[in-house]
């Protein structure tokens, strides 16, 4: 049940247009070129979107060093990437210990079997039964550890695109404010 409520939750959370609105980066460059720099902007900015977040901390050191404004987009950006990885760490752990708990519960009933056989003989129907009963916990367990597997997998990999995403626009960003960086060879274009 919590595997199933994690996975809905982060199907909802990480949908691109939610994270990394694809207009955004150009909204706030043609704003920041019109208008520059307000508070009011930031503030609309950094509770649009994770990526606003991203480049709202770039905007608030426009006036400071690249360098300076490189930070304060790293330092954001880590923070943005700790809360989108928000309950991947649980799901991981779910899928890692369905089986071992699935495992734990069918050594349980083995064990419970063989101690209910009496020592004058046994049914072998009523062991198999048991057993077959016992196995159905594993099964169980690997039944929750596979899709959990799978969308951990999904959703980190998710994730890390996304950041990958913002991190691409923030140097535009950088480099709108800043100017062209200068470790480009002369009368070389960047590709956009």
């Amino acid at each position: 049940m919590i595997a199933v409520a994690l996975i809905i939750e982060r199907t909802v959370s990480l949908r691109r247009d939610k994270v990394v609105p694809p207009t955004l980066l150009d909204q706030v460059v043609t704003v920041y070129q019109r208008h520059g720099v307000s508070e009011e902007v930031l503030e609309r900015l950094a509770k649009d979107s994770p990526l606003g977040v991203v480049l709202a901390a770039g905007l608030r050191n426009h006036a400071s060093s690249r360098y300076v404004m490189r930070e304060a987009i790293e330092e954001a950006g880590r923070a943005v990437s700790h809360d989108l990885e928000r309950f991947l760490t649980t799901l991981g752990t779910i899928a890692t210990a369905a089986p071992l708990l699935g495992l734990f519960g069918t050594v349980i009933g083995m064990i419970e079997i063989f101690a209910s056989q009496s020592p004058s003989g046994t049914n072998p129907q009523q062991l198999a039964h048991g057993i077959s009963v016992a196995l159905y916990n594993t099964a169980f367990g690997i039944g929750i550890a596979i899709p959990s597997l799978i969308f951990y997998r999904h959703f980190k990999s998710r994730v890390d695109g996304y950041v990958v995403d913002m991190e691409q626009a923030a140097a535009r960003l950088v480099d709108t404010v800043h100017g062209e960086r200068g470790d480009a060879p002369a009368g070389a274009q960047r590709v956009r």
